[in-house]
């Protein structure tokens, strides 16, 4: 019995020898622990892959300086400001007791008849004159001075024809005449396409450009009635008693 206790005694002695000797030894790297620690090691290559930045891309300088603003073109020039360089071509302003229009003279259309409304418009010719034949969808006609004297001196300094090169169209501004070769200062402005008039002898050489209906709207409450053989005798004194609502010009300048 005694030889079993101690056999006993002895067993338990190495047995706690063996275990406090492995408590003591580091841990050992099995073949089932390397596997553990390289999947741990995987996954924190992802996790590390997964949360790491974007690796920021070098700026190309050239790209981040401002862009030189483009040089504006030339504008255009229009085709006012090549009219207004053109020598054969100037306006008119007629100052109105209604309103203001404005004629385009063409030299090239009528040179004779653009020649002499432009001396007259110089001469202030046109100035307080009366529109003395109002004939709705007709015409419009005035050119009678307002001083009987200055239409007297005009009177005798007929013009010859122009040749015919553009049509008595609306807004046209035309020569009266009594026949071939008879022109000297009496107007018309054409209201409506009077293109029967192109081959009477009636030759434009302007046309209105702005105010058309100031044109339109001159008064035509008397009609044809006006005697020219008063007007140049009396000018705008016999028009003024007369016929007191009749418009007239006050002023005709050549504008640029």
């Amino acid at each position: 019995m005694k030889h079993k206790v101690l056999v006993v005694g002895v067993a338990v002695l190495v047995l706690a020898g063996v275990v406090a000797w492995n408590l003591l030894q580091p841990e050992r790297l099995t073949a089932s622990t390397l596997e553990k620690a390289q999947e741990v090691q995987k996954r924190l290559d992802q996790e590390t892959a997964r949360v790491k930045p974007a690796e920021a891309k070098p700026v190309d300088v050239a790209q981040a300086q401002p862009t030189p603003a483009p040089k504006p073109a030339e504008p255009a020039k229009s085709a006012e400001s090549a009219k207004a360089a053109d020598p054969n071509v100037f306006k008119v302003k007629c100052e109105c007791s209604n309103g203001t229009f404005v004629v385009e003279v063409h030299k090239d259309w009528a040179p004779l008849g653009a020649a002499r409304f432009e001396e007259l418009v110089k001469a202030g010719f046109y100035d307080e004159g009366r529109f003395f034949r109002v004939v709705p969808n007709f015409v419009v006609q005035f050119g009678l001075a307002a001083d009987p004297a200055v239409s007297a001196k005009w009177r005798a300094q007929r013009l010859q024809d122009d040749p015919k090169k553009q049509s008595n169209a609306v807004g046209t501004l035309t020569f009266a005449t009594s026949g071939p070769n008879t022109r000297t200062t009496q107007l018309f402005i054409n209201l409506v396409d009077n293109a029967r008039l192109d081959d009477m002898g009636f030759t434009p050489f302007g046309k209105v450009v702005e105010g058309m209906d100031v044109v339109k709207a001159i008064t035509a409450k008397y009609g044809e009635q006006p005697q020219q053989p008063m007007i140049e005798m009396q000018g705008s004194a016999y028009l003024k008693t007369q016929f007191p609502d009749m418009d007239y010009i006050k002023k005709a300048t050549i504008v640029p």
